[in-house]
């Protein structure tokens, strides 16, 4: 394609710096992709959503360049920089956290700013990379991509592994990016905050809404109703032609061969036609009732090597309280959860469980799945091919169907499942249990926007007391009827209602560890010294302000000339071209900022 081609874009809007146009991928007999298209240009902040296993992390790769397509075009313009997250980032072969930062420098460019934004999220650089937790990863990569500035930004599931402080640094870090975003995400409140435009890949194809996520679900749900509409006349008009086939005037036969020809079209359209993909259908097994007193905490302590993680904390949990547990990672959400469920022992205080109680957990880590066992194993036990949900027997690929696994799938061992199919299947397994006390250790890992909906849809439902960490706001606010939030250094406190209520009540969000420890460190220092006294702008200031604007005018015109050379110039003449263009664009930089420092100086001395 060429950059002319590239420009023609949806009418009003800047050519894009990444298009991809009829995008066709697929693996055996399965196509993947049928004619997707996806376009950023620079500003534009676009969410790529989809139902897990749409094939939304391939098409990003697409966009990287890391994964090559059947059939379709991808262009990029000539000189745009390109950074990619990837769900897992991979730092192999890098002793340190800095070394792996520094690998993905931009030649000649300044790492300062990379390890100042890191230093912000806690790490210093140091960090052996194969030590670091998930968390801590997630920031490393982040801040590899987005410290340099890059024309084109590809996200993917950014918010995974990350803490509710870290989650709202990445918001507002976003939200004054200035290039071109794709990014792929299940958490609602982050795309309600930063998407522009939505593309919604659905069996293969694309859909674009010129709108953020507050009105991509009403939308999608138009669309399906309009596509099932669009079905029940197509199924009735084959019924009209098949009774006109069985009924008609036999002697008109000859005359009507080309509509026999029509039906049989009708019938393969119908045949082929993909519909809609199933829609998971959780229900939760109930438990006997508990007694009206779940769990009584008073005033219980936790310490490790000598930190206290829980600092003489007391609460009560009555029958049917769902109570949401919020914190920084390392705060002790876990720790907390363990101490109220009586699989952890207090180091002073204690804990008293109510009578009747049936338990069960939800674990964060997955450790309850056996990687070697198929899906229809994990559910049913090993026994037969019913499962027991609650009081009733059911087949076991019906139960599957539910939780949007085919039939194919039965003994699809855990190891190959994707990340979303291992949460469904622990889902299943779970809610299968009669229970009335509900512990969930991060449920929504790695689920799909329909599958949340519907685990909350459940939570909210279901007659259990429930206990959920999470780091999803929206998830909290649809649940919680209170939130126990970490204040520091071991101190919890407990709100009414959900994340935003408790925002409400305590004027802020969930502090980073390391900036509650700032806090206290600058509270308890010594005031700063006063200012120096204001001096005046040098000889040297004053020649620049008053020549560089010419220079950035000039420096200007030569980048667009070069830019004009680039997209003319023979594929011989590429290369050459394109580092004339990268030298002047550095010289222009160059020249923007030394006019923007000694601006900010003279700004400091007028007052």
């Amino acid at each position: 394609m060429t950059w002319a081609a590239g420009r023609r874009t949806r009418c009003g809007m800047a050519p894009p710096l990444l298009l991809l146009s009829d995008i066709t991928l697929g693996f055996g007999d399965t196509k993947l992709l049928q004619g997707a298209t996806l376009s950023v240009s620079t500003g534009e902040k676009v969410a790529l959503v989809g139902r897990n296993g749409s094939g939304k992390s391939t098409l990003l790769r697409i966009a990287a360049g890391t994964v090559q397509q059947d059939k379709g075009t991808r262009f990029v313009q000539p000189g745009a920089t390109l950074r990619v997250l990837a769900q897992e980032p991979d730092m192999s072969g890098f002793a340190t956290v800095e070394d792996y930062l520094l690998a993905g420098l931009d030649p000649g460019a300044s790492p300062h700013r990379m390890i100042a934004m890191l230093h912000g999220l806690g790490l210093d650089g140091s960090e052996d990379p194969k030590r670091l937790s998930g968390g801590e990863a997630k920031r490393a990569a982040l801040v590899r991509v987005i410290a340099p500035n890059p024309d084109i930004l590809l996200l993917d599931e950014p918010t995974n592994h990350l803490d509710l402080p870290a989650i709202e640094w990445l918001e507002e870090t976003l939200l004054g990016f200035r290039g071109a975003l794709v990014l792929i995400s299940h958490d609602r409140r982050f795309l309600e905050r930063l998407s522009r435009s939505m593309v919604w890949l659905d069996r293969g194809t694309t859909r674009r809404l010129e709108q953020g996520f507050s009105a991509f679900e009403p939308w999608r749900d138009q669309v399906l109703e309009e596509e099932e509409t669009q079905a029940h006349k197509h199924a009735r008009k084959i019924a009209r032609e098949e009774d006109w086939l069985r009924y008609g005037v036999t002697a008109r036969r000859k005359r009507n061969v080309k509509r026999l020809a029509d039906l049989h079209e009708l019938r393969k359209v119908q045949k082929e036609r993909r519909g809609p993909t199933g829609v998971a259908r959780i229900t939760a097994a109930d438990g006997a009732g508990s007694g009206s007193l779940v769990i009584s905490a008073e005033e219980i302590t936790k310490a490790f090597d000598g930190r206290k993680v829980i600092d003489h904390f007391s609460t009560r949990v009555l029958r049917g309280d769902r109570i949401g547990i919020i914190g920084p990672n390392g705060a002790g959400k876990t720790t907390l959860l363990n101490l109220l469920t009586g699989r952890m022992a207090p180091d002073e205080g204690q804990v008293k469980l109510g009578t009747a109680l049936v338990m069960v957990t939800l674990d964060q880590t997955r450790a309850a799945l056996d990687p070697s066992k198929g899906v229809a194993e994990t559910l049913t036990g090993g026994q037969g091919d019913m499962v027991e949900v609650g009081d009733q027997r059911r087949h076991v690929i019906g139960y599957m169907k539910d939780f949007l696994f085919s039939p194919d799938q039965a003994r699809t061992p855990v190891s190959a499942l994707s990340g979303g199919e291992r949460g469904r299947l622990l889902l299943a397994a779970a809610l299968a249990k009669p229970a009335n006390l509900l512990v969930l250790d991060e449920p929504t890992n790695d689920l799909d926007l329909e599958t949340l909906d519907l685990l909350q849809e459940v939570l909210a439902e279901h007659p259990a007391t429930i206990l959920l960490v999470s780091h999803d706001r929206d998830v909290l606010d649809r649940v919680a009827t209170s939130t126990i939030a970490w204040e520091g250094e071991g101190h919890w406190q407990e709100y009414a209602g959900g994340y935003s209520d408790m925002v409400a009540q305590r004027g802020a969000g969930v502090t980073a560890r390391g900036a509650v420890t700032r806090e206290k460190a600058a509270a308890a220092a010594p005031p700063p010294p006063p200012p120096p006294s204001r001096r005046r702008l040098s000889p040297k200031e004053q020649h620049a302000l008053a020549t560089l604007p010419a220079r950035i005018a000039g420096l200007t015109a030569i980048v667009a000339r070069r830019q004009a050379a680039l997209q003319a110039a023979r594929p011989a003449e590429m290369a050459k071209a394109a580092i004339a263009l990268n030298e002047a664009q550095a010289a222009l930089d160059g020249a923007e900022e030394d006019w923007l420092r000694v601006e900010l100086v003279r700004e400091e001395v007028e007052g």
